[in-house]
């Protein structure tokens, strides 16, 4: 028999790459992390990992188990939701739902959303984690979230991951954001010689100023880097900086104009789920009352036609 607690670990192994990360991420000691995924070598009867230096490395059979393991742990899921409906007296969705999503997501909609969710089913629990987009499908991936909500650029270029099921939300154009009250639409190039502010490396909007930039032929200037949204807008509204910001990341608490760029561009924002937990009853209905809200909420509502992507 194949334990699911020793199953997690696995997962854990194959997205976080080491059993220390492991070990923080459940918080567990790393010698009782290796402990427990001997056992399951055991009880697996294959071997599953391999010592690559002072790394532990799954087999291709380790790989294999560990992609069986996380749609045995989404049925699993599905199965406790299921009974809990049936032992309920007052019957209706019940369970927990892990919902990831990005700052400006959690201001405009998502919260609105989780409210609408408590209301209608008052027996499903949705816990909300807030997460930047570049972070946030690693983390569905490692099964830390059910739900995340993420965005890109919409190009194209979005890497597909395989076994997340993408439905669109909403799209939301990228505006150049400085002091003062011009709206008038903006060439980047003509910003060139400006200080720019950005997020933290690594974030998605740190990524989107940089590409941008670059686009349009020069290296931006930092003259600000963040954790939040709320110190760079002022920073902006200070007139130290210009920066680039999905129209719904411009809060109208800042004195700040947001301006269209000559040559446009748009993020598309999605709810994403691991393929094997998509027709989850509680899955499924936390990515409906997303999609509802955003499409309230966005300036941009997605056609119908463009709604889902595989």
């Amino acid at each position: 028999m194949l334990d699911p607690w020793r199953l997690r670990l696995l997962t854990l192994l194959e997205s976080l790459g080491t059993v220390r990360a492991v070990a923080e991420a459940a918080r567990l000691s790393p010698s009782n992390v290796s402990e427990q995924l001997a056992v399951l070598e055991r009880e697996a009867g294959a071997e599953l990992f391999e010592r690559a230096g002072r790394r532990l490395r799954l087999t291709p059979a380790g790989a294999a188990l560990a992609r069986h393991a996380r749609v045995i742990l989404d049925q699993m899921g599905a199965a406790h939701e299921e009974l809990a409906a049936f032992d309920a007296v007052e019957g209706g969705l019940a369970g927990r739902v892990r919902l990831g999503a990005f700052t400006s997501a959690l201001n405009t909609f998502v919260l609105g959303a989780v409210r609408d969710l408590g209301r209608d089913h008052p027996r499903l629990r949705v816990t909300v984690w807030e997460l930047d987009p570049a972070e946030s499908v690693a983390a569905l991936q490692r099964g830390e979230c059910d739900v995340v909500v993420t965005a890109d650029l919409g190009s194209g270029d979005a890497a597909i991951v395989p076994d997340v099921v993408y439905t669109v939300l909403a799209t939301d154009e990228i505006m150049l954001v400085t002091a003062g009250p011009s709206r008038e639409t903006v060439d980047l190039a003509d910003f060139a010689r400006h200080p720019w502010s950005v997020e933290l490396p690594g974030t998605w909007t740190f990524d989107l100023v940089t590409t941008a930039c670059r686009r349009a032929g020069f290296e931006p200037e930092i003259a600000g880097c963040f954790a939040s949204y709320g110190p760079l807008l002022a920073h902006v509204e200070a007139g130290l900086s210009v920066t680039l910001l999905p129209e719904l990341a411009v809060d109208p608490r800042y004195r700040v104009a947001a301006r269209p760029v000559r040559d446009p561009m748009r993020r598309r924002i999605t709810a994403a789920v691991r393929r094997s937990s998509a027709a989850r009853p509680s899955v499924a209905t936390v990515v409906e009352s997303l999609r509802r809200a955003a499409t309230c909420q966005s300036p941009s509502p997605p056609p119908d036609e463009a709604r889902a992507r595989p």
